[in-house]
């Protein structure tokens, strides 16, 4: 069975950190890009960072950039969101999502991230 699961969320306070992982099963993780999104209480869900299948390209939206880092291990079917500097701004739920050509993309169920002190 496909699936993402995130891990990695909770209470935070402003300025403090985070890591998010998104484990993959039952897909081939080293074809897949990946790309963390986060949907803040009552707004659309936004990309805020992009890794592709290699890790050789990464990309972040403008409010994270300088404080997340994405990476990933296709070892261990795995990506990951640093979060540093956290804001309040950056609460909210974050998912992961894989994509590869010609494949249905994936969607995990996202985890919990609130930034307050």
């Amino acid at each position: 069975q496909v699936q993402l699961v995130e891990s990695g969320g909770g209470l935070v306070q402003p300025g403090g950190s985070l890591r998010l992982s998104c484990v993959a099963f039952g897909l081939a993780f080293s074809y897949y890009d990946i790309s963390w999104y986060r949907q803040p209480p009552g707004k659309e869900r936004e990309r805020i960072a992009y890794i592709s299948s290699s890790g050789a390209i990464t990309n972040y939206a403008d409010s994270v950039k300088g404080r997340f880092t994405i990476s990933r291990d296709n070892a261990k079917n795995t990506a990951y969101l640093q979060m540093s500097s956290v804001h309040p701004e950056d609460t909210g739920v974050y998912y992961c999502y894989a994509q590869s050509e010609d494949v249905p993309p994936r969607w995990g169920r996202g985890t919990q991230v609130t930034v307050s002190s």
